[in-house]
């Protein structure tokens, strides 16, 4: 329906109409606006012209009105009604209306716009998105329902100094900050999945909940081909209240992601505390090599910083679909942060929930196994086509290894079932073992046709002290 005003009888009169056929001169040159029926029998008002109307603004309004209805004429005749038909109806109305504010609505996607001098406000609310229209997420829902899962690891270890100078060396106490996830629970302990690279070299670590409540952890089992960690926190150390307000995370499906959908990572970034970033699934299978070992990793630009390592990236369901892992963020580019995915890592993640928790040892029971080792690297396999692991060199007369029945020339690949890629997993691994400890070590052998995969049972002695 047209509201329109006739100056000549000085009176406002209706007519009712599918599109209007824009400005014509009224009685005695005076401007007025007619409408009429046409093919689509769509009635809606327009514009409405008071006493005192604007006659220069009046033109300026027809001439909108001839766009929109071109562009309506335009989309029957090429049949695509529902789309330029639709922008030509918009079109027109917006024009038409003097505060500015429009509604459209595309499929389920529904966008307002309010204008003004000094204020543009959009909100686009999107379920299925058919248009491909840029959408505005709300994570807050998400960060609320997974922040109780999130924690914060402090690792406080020892760190030897050497000085070429002076020749001398000497120690001092290192703080580091990572994240973790709290991913299980069995009857004594709340278990924890980290980088293995957070909790290294842990003298002490302590677990910080959503609470801010505190507690000492123990590393239960590590990985670090796969950069992964358990620590476990005794429940007995948990308060109740505590207790009420952390859960386990949901581990989703890493394998169903696709490239450009929305994550969201958590994590204790540069140790200030839990704190939020935003991005995409920017690929997807990202090969990285640190260290001699290559991993296939999620790319993402949502922001991984020092102190995110071992927290949670997540999907719009609140799922853990990668554990940030800035060991492998790029520091020469930005936005390109990596996750270990989920479902590589959940089989290594349930293997070391299952290890027995253990404590470092009493320096008066440190263990001696008594070889010589040597790295065979990544690099060095393929080169001299030999397994992953620690060479024996030698082994020493008298020791464990020796009447355990190492020979010179064995590779370490596993202790105590523990994945073993260098001297320094096995120097780890050690830590934990009283000297007196009987345990399997696997090891492969040459052969005739190359390695073969064999045990030993060794007994862990102690390193006699030389006299200084």
């Amino acid at each position: 329906m047209y509201d329109n005003y006739d100056d000549k009888n000085n009176v406002t009169y209706h007519s009712t109409g599918g599109y209007g056929d824009g400005y014509y001169p009224g009685p005695a040159g005076k401007d007025s606006y007619s409408g009429y029926e046409d093919q689509y029998k769509s009635t809606y008002t327009t514009y409405s012209s008071t006493t005192g109307g604007n006659k220069k603004n009046d033109k300026k309004k027809g001439k909108f009105f001839r766009k929109a209805i071109t562009a309506a004429a335009l989309a029957a005749i090429f049949g695509v009604v529902s789309g330029a038909g639709f922008y030509a109806t918009n079109y027109l109305i917006e024009e038409a209306n003097d505060t500015g504010s429009r509604t459209e609505s595309v499929g389920s996607v529904q966008d307002t716009e309010t204008n003004s001098d000094s204020n543009l406000v959009n909100s686009i609310t999107d379920s299925s998105n058919p248009q491909g229209i840029a959408t505005v997420y709300d994570v807050t829902q998400v960060v609320d329902k997974v922040m109780p899962s999130v924690v914060s690891i402090t690792n406080i270890s020892t760190q030897t100094i050497n000085s070429y100078f002076f020749g001398q060396s000497g120690t001092y106490e290192n703080q580091s900050s990572g994240s973790g996830i709290i991913v299980g629970q069995n009857d004594t302990e709340l278990l924890i999945v980290t980088n293995n690279h957070v909790v290294e070299g842990s003298d002490t670590l302590s677990i910080q909940f959503i609470d801010d409540s505190t507690v000492d952890a123990q590393i239960k089992g590590t990985d670090a081909d796969m950069d992964l960690a358990v620590v476990a926190v005794p429940l007995e150390k948990i308060s109740a209240d505590t207790l009420n307000q952390i859960k386990v995370a949901t581990l989703g499906d890493s394998e169903s992601l696709q490239v450009g959908e929305p994550a969201i990572a958590i994590g204790n970034a540069l140790g200030y505390g839990q704190s939020v970033t935003t991005g995409v699934i920017s690929a997807l299978n990202r090969n990285i090599t640190i260290d001699n070992v290559t991993s296939s990793l999620i790319q993402t630009d949502a922001a991984i910083n020092p102190g995110n390592s071992g927290g949670a990236l997540l999907n719009m369901n609140g799922e853990l679909i990668g554990i940030n892992a800035v060991k492998y963020a790029s520091s020469e580019v930005e936005g390109m942060g990596y996750a270990i995915p989920i479902s590589a890592a959940e089989p290594i993640i349930d293997e070391l929930m299952n290890r027995e928790t253990r404590s470092k040892v009493d320096a008066n029971e440190t263990p001696y196994l008594g070889i010589s080792p040597v790295d065979v690297t990544a690099e060095a396999s393929q080169t001299y086509g030999i397994p992953v692991g620690v060479y024996v060199s030698q082994v020493m007369e008298g020791t464990a290894a020796e009447k355990g029945g190492l020979k010179k020339g064995d590779i370490i690949t596993a202790f105590d079932g523990q994945k073993v890629s260098s001297t320094n997993d096995l120097n780890n691994i050690l830590q934990y073992y009283a000297a007196g400890t009987t345990l399997d070590l696997t090891i492969q052998r040459a052969s005739d046709n190359g390695y073969t995969e064999a045990t030993v049972t060794v007994t862990l002695g102690k390193k006699v002290q030389q006299a200084q």
